[in-house]
């Protein structure tokens, strides 16, 4: 099956040497978003909830350009640089997501790019 990249503007342009997403037939692999303004590139003021916010919106915004919709998403991971903010994310992911929720991972890690404390990719099927 042909890949497909998938980009656009809505979130932030990609960082290194990867695709905000590849879809191959109905599955689409969103690369990691960390909570970047797209029109700035700069880290989203505020608090944990709010870059948890952005990164939430910056997967709906790839997602949408594949033609699909965070309902559609059947694994998220999560890292962040705090296991403390997890029950933060579940607040949060509850204004983004609705049951059936996706199946989650949560990692721990020392650090993330440009000194986000959040970071999330999924793998969603469109139509499913």
């Amino acid at each position: 099956m042909p890949r497909q990249i998938i980009n656009t503007e809505a979130a932030p342009a990609a960082i290194g040497t990867y695709s905000q997403a590849v879809r191959v037939g109905d599955t689409v692999y969103l690369s990691g978003q960390i909570p970047l303004v797209p029109q700035t590139m700069a880290l989203v003021e505020g608090d944990m909830q709010a870059q948890i916010r952005q990164v939430l919106r910056n997967l709906a915004a790839v997602a949408g350009a594949a033609g699909g919709s965070l309902g559609e998403v059947v694994k998220l991971n999560v890292f962040l640089t705090d296991l403390t903010h997890f029950p933060l994310v579940n607040q949060v992911m509850a204004e983004f997501f609705s049951e059936p929720y996706p199946a989650r991972a949560a990692v721990g890690v020392a650090a993330l790019p440009r000194g986000a404390a959040v970071e999330m990719d999924a793998i969603l099927v469109l139509g499913g």
